[in-house]
């Protein structure tokens, strides 16, 4: 009897053991090669949420620089002395400025200092431009230092300079800060120090001088470079939501975005509002960071640029009133908009707007290919006001390739009309939203395989992992949204363009999150979700390459033990991209079928992203915590074998 005890344990440790131990086959057509992988595979999303552009990736240190925030003139300065703000400046479209007087008493002082964005983060050593429109009456001498107003030393400056201001007349002045401190939340200071005179002072700014690429009017260089390292294929910008605006009148309006910096106006964020439980009444956009901008940073980043615009419908979020939306007979002011923006993108330097880009600094067009026009609309209301923008730009413009929109849900009753509208008014390609939680992305392994091939391509144009209860950024998160990718790249006949969602948040002034970057005044991060990013704009391929387990894609199916994967072709490389959302290690055998009989092929490397850390990521402490591994990977034949790590994204490297 204890015989067969031992004999029926040992049997049923063996099954165990085998079932713990099975071997994955993963079928791989070399012969076969599939549909092409576009450039604008994989790209990025730019919105200005959680401080992304003033008080981010634009690098401009000063807060309502132009004193034109409109509530408050002065808000994100403190004035002492005799200051006064006046509304009759050189700049048509941004008229306040500050007059600066004497106090009235040789022991009194009058001046600003400016609070910056949380803070102004200086390192030491690094030089800052400050620049300045001034007038006087007479010379005027002012000092401009950077200050720790909570220092215990016996002075607050630690970085200061002068400028003299000697013209009756506008002029822009500047000098160079050195601060002798790092500093992440200094001030900056201004004081007047003639006496018997006044100044005026018009679009106060202070930049780094090292910026990304060295433009004075920049962004920030550890930001962009972010960006730039995700070889982005494609970059839609300006956003979304703020496209709309929570009114017509607060709407992103790109027209207000370009020109001198000095005479962009400001605009109230779309987000200043939203969320009272995180609210920022002082965030305002502006405009610094603009659509000339944008467009110089898709090229000098290499990648395709997005511009996305106005439909004439504000955000249906927040406005139920059909009087909140510019009736369909009034829209041609904003197909308007949408013909000089291609013809400020691409036209000639005798065009009105090409000429104002030339005026820029970019006599060469930008080659503008795609258009989005609207974002999360729903209802006939969008369809209604679509068609005649596509009626338009398909007689003018008809090498621009338009992006329509599926509405904010990534299934349902609006997502199911607006599909077949799309379909009907010829769209290019239909943007796609998917914030959903674990379930949902293990459930599309599968979503693109049954699209039908003749109609719109999809951009899949915001997505991220959202968590029941672990709506943060975390590595399961990543993991999955890996998963749902190979997806994505399997089906690259239909799907031509993905950006994760949103970009950017600031560690002190966020109301959205995940995020894909996050950052305070001086330092950055680049999160699980950007490795995941990163490692498919780096081993994007050329082509998709035939992929299936028990004759089926690899797709979190029943059968595959938690397994999604994907192959392409990169010339006489392959890459292989598994992501295992299972609690176990997986074995894989990697059969590569179509070989000619003395045809092999070799193990080059593997990149493993794989941790314990389930509900960790990384953060501004510890930028490293968890990142991608490259590790060996060994053999040659026809097949190869390999073991991933439970929950874990890996990429193989091999050659043919």
């Amino acid at each position: 009897m204890k015989f067969r005890n031992l004999l029926t344990s040992a049997i049923a440790l063996a099954a165990a053991t085998a079932v713990s131990a099975q071997t994955n086959d993963f079928d791989i057509n070399v012969k076969k090669v599939g549909a092409p992988i576009q450039g604008t595979m994989y790209g990025i999303f730019f919105e200005d949420i959680n401080y992304a552009a003033d008080g981010g990736l634009y690098a401009e240190l000063v807060k309502n620089r132009s004193f034109e925030f409109p509530n408050d003139a002065l808000q994100g300065w403190k004035a002492f002395g005799k200051v006064s703000v006046r509304e009759d400046g050189p700049f048509e479209r941004c008229p306040h400025y500050v007059r600066l007087s004497d106090p009235g008493h040789p022991h009194k002082h009058t001046g600003l200092e400016n609070e910056g964005f949380f803070g102004i983060g200086v390192k030491a050593g690094k030089e800052y431009r400050f620049s300045v429109w001034a007038r006087s009456d007479k010379p005027v001498t002012i000092r401009v230092e950077l200050v720790n107003s909570a220092s215990m030393g016996e002075i607050h400056e630690f970085g200061k300079n002068t400028v003299t201001i000697d013209s009756r007349e506008w002029k822009k002045y500047q000098v160079i800060l050195t601060p002798s401190e790092t500093m992440e939340k200094s001030h900056l200071r201004i004081f007047m120090e003639t006496r018997d005179a006044y100044c005026d002072l018009e679009h106060v700014s202070l930049f780094p001088v090292d910026t990304w690429m060295g433009h004075e009017n920049g962004m920030r260089k550890d930001l962009a470079q972010a960006l730039a390292d995700l070889k982005p294929g494609i970059f839609r910008f300006p956003g979304g939501c703020i496209v709309e605006g929570t009114d017509l009148e607060t709407r992103y309006n790109w027209k207000n975005s370009v020109g001198p910096v000095e005479n962009r106006p400001i605009n109230e964020n779309r987000w200043e509002y939203t969320f009272p439980y995180r609210l920022y009444p002082d965030y305002f956009q502006s405009y610094g960071l603009g659509f000339y901008e944008f467009f110089l940073l898709s090229e000098e980043i290499g990648s395709e640029p997005l511009p996305i615009i106005s439909v004439g419908l504000a955000c249906q979020f927040q406005n139920d009133n059909i009087d909140a939306h510019v009736p369909v007979d009034e829209l041609q002011p904003y197909i308007d908009d949408a013909l000089d923006l291609i013809e400020f993108a691409n036209g000639s330097v005798d065009t009105k707007w090409g000429a104002l880009r030339a005026e820029m600094g970019h006599p060469a067009p930008f080659n503008l290919k795609y258009l989005g026009i609207g974002n999360e609309q729903w209802d006939e209301l969008y369809p209604e006001h679509l068609k005649p923008f596509l009626d338009q730009m398909r007689a003018k413009h008809p090498e621009i390739k338009i992006v329509g929109s599926s509405g904010p849900d990534s299934e349902g009753a609006q997502f199911d009309y607006l599909w077949p509208q799309m379909k009907a008014l010829k769209a290019d390609l239909v943007d796609e939203h998917f914030y959903r939680p674990y379930d949902w992305f293990l459930s599309q392994g599968n979503r693109y395989d049954n699209y039908d091939r003749k109609g719109p391509k999809v951009f899949a144009g915001e997505y991220a992992c959202h968590a029941t209860g672990k709506k943060w950024n975390h590595y399961k998160a990543s993991i999955l949204e890996a998963a749902f990718m190979t997806g994505l790249e399997r089906n690259a006949d239909i799907v031509h363009m993905a950006t994760y969602a949103p970009l950017f948040a600031h560690v002190e002034g966020w109301q959205w999150r995940p995020d894909l970057i996050w950052f305070d005044n001086l330092n950055s991060f680049r999160t699980v979700s950007w490795h995941v990013q990163q490692l498919y704009g780096q081993y994007k391929g050329q082509n998709v390459l035939a992929l299936a387990m028990n004759g089926k894609p690899v797709a979190g199916n029943d059968d595959q033990n938690g397994l999604f994967a994907s192959s392409v072709q990169d010339g006489n490389l392959i890459y292989v991209k598994v992501a295992n959302t299972s609690d176990k290690a997986q074995e894989i055998n990697f059969n590569f079928n179509g070989l000619k009989k003395k045809e092999t092929v070799k193990a080059v490397k593997r990149i493993d992203l794989t941790s314990d850390k389930i509900y960790e990521d990384n953060s501004i402490e510890a930028p490293c915590n968890i990142v991608p591994v490259e590790a060996g990977f060994s053999g040659e034949g026809q097949s190869l074998k390999a073991s991933v790590a439970p929950l874990s994204f890996s990429i193989f490297v091999i050659e043919k």
